[in-house]
């Protein structure tokens, strides 16, 4: 039977035949590998999703964590797979084989761990471990690495993200928490934060915090703020653990979803005695973050992915085994036999809406990511930058539109189950719970959107903007000339012109004075823009589809224009099947969503700014 986790065949679709991800082994730094054995690892992270990470789920949302004597203790079902994925290095994927990596590229770390990202609570302690260690691994001094990186890239120790504060919220820069100098070099740590997930934990000896702070005298604002690690046992000079820190964990969140994952409240530094080493140069505090921010990001949209995925696919094999109604062809024939609801015009749709969605998500986060991977190859200084600025432009929209929109996935599928997905007893309503916080973390979409407009579509004086809708228009250019796809090439290239044309319209804006429109609009914006680039990625990979398509036709002698022919081979041949399912879900896709963005391109160039105009006493 076909996963409930993930389309592997849709996975390796994309991984293989459109992106062609072998290509990357042709560059010296991936040259120890092939595509064997890329599918041999992910058909390994298949095996290890299934049985040890799923079955976790649930159990773990009904234990949750809790907290005794200062010390939180995770769902015991997590324990073994922990050990279990460090011990394979499921958790050093992409980590640099002379940091004790594997040096894999980072698309194979995202299509691995998009089998395991459905159970968050579980994939965000060795995911927020994965994360510190790579900001050591760039920032940190000789001595942090050899102290600090062998424990965590092996899972031995973890370490989290401490970002957020009481009376600051996402405005950083208004943090309180202060470091103090201290004769021998390091610093005494200060302050509270909140929301940190995966604060502590039991399932590592240690724990390193990254944690930001400004030093005693430096200015305010976000030029004022540095980086620290907090463990929360000090390292002796032999390696092994010294004193408990100066850290309390006075809490850990109540919270809707993700139970199995401890969300902690940390009071730093109570009786003056946290320490506390700086992480690179003072002041670069946000400089470094930022770096675990946008992988934080990439691994948030990557949740999104994940649990719309999930969702999806256990929505089709409830559809297909569910009976309910008659045949709409025997709709007035009371004794007429009970069909599967998928067989229901309403609930095809409502299939084919989140089929087109989970798969057009899967290629963003594909191609941004291996984007990555070239750049981080090239030796060419230019076509680095190329590759890496398409990265930047598309970060937010990965974040943002693929949390929203994998909230929404999931939200159709509990339509599917109609009663049933509202109740406990399917896993639905879990996967809404679970998937609703990555809308708000690590930057709200809301943010996301400032990001792009505010900051990503103006870099390099709009040259990442550019080259994106440059590749978007050479797909386009390419497909146009294919009869079968031709109407879906003509669509695609307005969604792009729209996306130029607004690009240039909030530039005019911004020249004007009339800033508030790009920032009041900004967020319809990322979402417009993530169904343009969607759009353009299934029109790829419906033209890819259509060419394996034509050549499984020619070698069994059936015509692309005998339909009777085409429906024997779909039920006969699985391949032939599914690349008429990519073509289709590219067709609905640029037919029914891509339209939406022409009213949202309206409403924009409106410039009606009624949520500013609206006095606070009106709501």
């Amino acid at each position: 039977m076909a996963s409930l986790i993930v389309d592997e065949r849709d996975q390796r679709f994309a991984l293989n035949e459109v992106l062609e991800i072998g290509k990357l082994c042709e560059f010296e730094r991936y040259a120890d590998f092939s595509v064997d054995m890329f599918d041999m690892i992910l058909t390994e992270a298949q095996k290890f999703a299934e049985e040890e990470i799923f079955p976790t789920l649930a159990e773990s949302d009904k234990v949750g964590c809790r907290l005794e004597g200062g010390q939180v203790y995770v769902p015991q079902c997590f324990h073994k797979p922990y050990k279990l994925f460090c011990e394979a290095g499921w958790n050093c994927m992409s980590f640099p084989q002379e940091s004790g990596g594997q040096g894999l590229p980072f698309i194979l770390r995202i299509a691995a761990h998009e089998w395991f990202i459905h159970n968050f609570a579980f994939a965000c302690y060795p995911g927020l471990a994965e994360g510190a260690a790579h900001l050591i691994e760039v920032y940190g001094t000789q001595e942090q690495k050899k102290k600090y990186l062998p424990k965590m890239v092996s899972g031995v120790w973890g370490g989290s993200m401490c970002l957020t504060e009481p009376g600051a919220g996402s405005d950083v820069g208004n943090l309180s928490t202060k470091a103090v100098r201290q004769p021998d070099g390091t610093f005494k740590i200060q302050g509270t934060k909140i929301f940190i997930t995966g604060g502590d934990q039991d399932l590592t000896e240690n724990i390193i915090h990254p944690v930001l702070a400004r030093i005693e005298g430096d200015p305010a604002g976000t030029k004022g703020i540095s980086i620290f690690l907090v463990p929360k046992y000090l390292v002796n000079d032999d390696g092994t653990l010294g004193r408990r820190n100066d850290y309390e964990i006075a809490k850990i969140e109540e919270k809707m979803g993700i139970h199995g994952s401890s969300t902690c409240l940390i009071n730093f530094g109570d009786n003056n005695e946290c320490y506390a080493e700086l992480l690179g140069g003072e002041r670069e505090g946000m400089k470094i973050m930022f770096q675990m921010m946008n992988e934080a990001r990439i691994a948030t949209g990557l949740q999104g992915l994940g649990s719309a995925s999930v969702a999806y696919l256990h929505a089709l094999k409830y559809t297909k085994e569910r009976l309910q109604g008659s045949s709409l062809l025997e709709f007035k024939n009371p004794d007429a036999p009970r069909v599967p609801i998928i067989q229901h015009p309403d609930v095809r749709r409502m299939l084919l809406w989140m089929k087109s969605n989970v798969e057009g998500m899967r290629a963003l986060m594909y191609y941004a990511t291996v984007c990555g991977d070239r750049a981080a190859s090239s030796k060419d200084p230019a076509e680095a930058e190329k590759w890496l600025g398409i990265v930047e432009v598309l970060t937010p929209i990965v974040k943002a539109y693929c949390t929203d929109m994998g909230f929404r996935v999931i939200e159709t599928a509990m339509q599917c189950y109609g009663g049933y997905g509202y109740c406990s007893e399917y896993p639905i309503e879990q996967f809404m719970r679970d998937e609703k916080i990555a809308t708000i973390y690590e930057g709200t979409n809301g943010i996301q959107a400032l990001d792009l407009v505010g900051r990503k579509m103006g870099m390099k004086k709009g040259a990442y903007f550019m080259t994106l809708l440059g590749e978007m228009g050479a797909t386009v250019s390419k497909y146009q000339g294919v009869e079968q796809l031709k109407d879906l090439a003509l669509d695609v290239q307005a969604g792009v012109n729209t996306l130029a044309e607004i690009g240039m319209f909030f530039a005019s804006c911004g020249k004007s004075g009339e800033y508030l429109v790009p920032v009041g609009n900004a967020y319809p914006f990322l979402m417009m823009m993530g169904k343009i680039v969607c759009a353009w990625l299934l029109l790829w990979q419906a033209g890819v589809a259509r060419e394996k398509l034509e050549a499984i036709c020619r070698a069994k002698g059936v015509s692309m224009t005998d339909a009777s022919a085409l429906a024997s081979l779909f039920k006969d041949n699985k391949d032939a099947a599914f690349y008429e399912g990519k073509i289709k879900a590219a067709r609905y896709f640029i037919k029914n969503v891509l339209p939406e963005v022409e009213a949202a391109a309206k409403a924009i160039k409106s410039k009606d700014l009624s949520m500013m105009e609206i006095p606070d006493e009106g709501f």
